[in-house]
């Protein structure tokens, strides 16, 4: 008899057989309920198996977001095999680098990538199958058994997030199915204990409707994938919108069919379309009386926009979080309505911040952001780096991801930003979030990244590339002056250039890397 474990795909498995005829996916070309979907994993783990696969391979999820994506995360995990988020934007160099580091021994790829995926299988000894999404995928999953005789399944078994690599080529970072479970899918029910799985189906079927939970970021980003298990552990609704191009229109009409309850932005470059869309004049009116929050996490809101998101839906929540593929769902903090200059989290016992000995800040003091409990085991291949960023102080287990932050009080965290971007200027430390955040406030501008660039007298200096919004005008003095009101002058931009276009990653991030070599070349020209 199978004994039921704390792992994402027996987790799945419970809520399904409790919920069966609940929807547990809407995308903007198919509906699912948790019977249907289940059935379909299940086939698709089934063809993996029959083609070879086995508990502890690693297969390449190649796709934009689709509701393949979904299925082919957790026909893996039934399994218990892993699946590797692959960047699609990735060009050949960069997808043999993934593809190789993580020893991928088949790939589920959509249509469109399979030239260049049949391109690196060359190099790629390991990789034996590529299953193409499309009338090839569906022919497999309607020839595969429905029936789940699977091995027993672990919380051990392996979950792994390669992180977006804007600092470098793209680490694997190696979770157990159990932590990632409980450190960053479990926050739809309030982080409360899972005492026995069995519970899950439980509260699932009590339950008269779950959550309708909408993601529009790309489901090979931690915070996708996030949602996503966070929806399904809770008993609730994926919505996913999967259209090619960010269309806010298309987004919210899914909203609509889909009566979403609360939907996932990243940053300004999500949420300011979307508000806009809402208060175009003519715009088309979408019942959205279902909803009740805006969720924003992996780079900030601005206070312009909170404002266009309060216009726009009066009645809902905004609630901001961060986290990282090293730390799960680190924290989080309700919108109260007032001004954000710096960024403040909620955070649980469970995080902290230490010095470099291990010790745990005095309130106030500068430090580094640390996390213990449900965390990685490690960084794929990497020894060094799995032991700089998971020590173990005084017997205890912690990830150091390199942000610096301090306490405020017990229980609230003011997070300045990635030590490895931190500019050192004359022997003071700046961090490029903070900076940013004060240009945000500024009217006029659109988007900004900061960055530290060459100086011959301070070693580094603050360089910043600002976006202005359209029809807007701002000069390299008025920003000046507005940041000399909000941060110290040693942080003010010793250069700031107006570009037609801040460049982000696909996850809607800075991109330092971008950001140093466009300052560079701005400066020499």
């Amino acid at each position: 008899m199978t004994v039921r474990q704390n792992n994402l795909a027996d987790f799945f498995e419970i809520v399904a057989d409790a919920v069966p005829d609940r929807p547990a996916i809407i995308t903007n070309e198919i509906e699912f309920t948790y019977s249907q979907l289940d059935n379909r994993i299940t086939r698709l783990a089934n063809h993996l198996l029959s083609i070879g696969i086995k508990r502890g391979d690693w297969v390449a999820v190649h796709a934009m977001n689709c509701h393949e994506w979904v299925e082919s995360f957790y026909a893996c995990a039934k399994i218990g095999a892993a699946a590797v988020n692959v960047n699609y934007r990735y060009l050949e160099e960069e997808l043999r680098y993934i593809y190789d580091n993580a020893d991928c021994v088949a790939a589920i790829v959509a249509p469109e990538y399979v030239e260049i995926v049949r391109l690196i299988q060359a190099s790629q000894p390991r990789l034996k199958n590529i299953l193409v999404m499309g009338p090839e995928y569906e022919k497999a999953i309607a020839d595969a058994s429905p029936v789940r005789n699977f091995e027993q399944r672990s919380g051990d078994d392996i979950y792994v997030l390669y992180t977006g690599g804007t600092t470098g080529m793209p680490k694997g970072v190696v979770w157990r199915s159990e932590d990632i479970a409980l450190g960053a899918m479990n926050s739809a029910r309030q982080k409360q204990p899972i005492d026995t799985p069995e519970q899950l189906g439980q509260e699932a079927a009590a339950a008269p409707a779950g959550m309708r939970l909408m993601a529009i970021g790309p489901m090979m980003h931690g915070g996708g994938q996030w949602l996503m298990g966070n929806a399904f552990v809770a008993g609730g609704t994926l919505v996913l919108y999967t259209l090619a191009r960010f269309d806010a229109h298309e987004i919210w009409a899914l909203a609509e069919r889909g009566k979403a309850n609360s939907i996932s932005t990243i940053g300004d470059a999500m949420a300011r379309p979307l508000a806009e869309a809402l208060l175009e004049v003519s715009a088309k009116k979408y019942d959205l009386s279902n909803m009740f929050s805006v969720g924003n996490g992996g780079a900030p809101l601005t206070s312009a926009v909170r404002e266009q998101l309060r216009q726009a839906l009066p009645n809902i929540l905004i609630l901001d979080s961060f986290g990282a593929s090293e730390t799960g769902a680190a924290g989080s903090k309700m919108d109260d309505g007032a001004a954000q200059t710096v960024l403040r989290f909620d955070v649980g016992p469970d995080c902290t911040v230490l010095d470099d000995n291990g010790n745990e800040c005095a309130i106030g003091v500068v430090g580094r952001l640390a996390r213990s409990g449900y965390i990685p085991l490690r960084y794929h291949k990497d020894e060094a780096k799995t032991a700089a960023t998971f020590p173990v102080y005084n017997g205890k287990r912690w990830v150091v991801p390199g942000d610096a932050a301090f306490l405020e009080t017990p229980g609230v965290l003011t997070l300045l930003g990635r030590g490895s971007q931190c500019i050192n200027s004359g022997g003071e430390k700046i961090y490029p979030e903070e900076v940013e955040q004060a240009l945000m406030q500024h009217s006029a501008v659109f988007d900004v990244v900061v960055a530290g660039t060459p100086n011959e007298r301070w070693g580094q200096q603050v360089t910043a590339l600002v976006q202005l919004r359209p029809e807007s005008t701002a000069s390299v003095e008025e920003l000046r002056q507005h940041c000399r009101r909000l941060i110290a002058d040693y942080k003010v931009p010793k250069e700031i250039f107006l570009v037609p276009l801040v460049q982000r990653t696909p996850v809607g991030k800075a991109d330092y890397k971008w950001a140093v070599s466009q300052a560079t070349l701005l400066a020499t020209t």
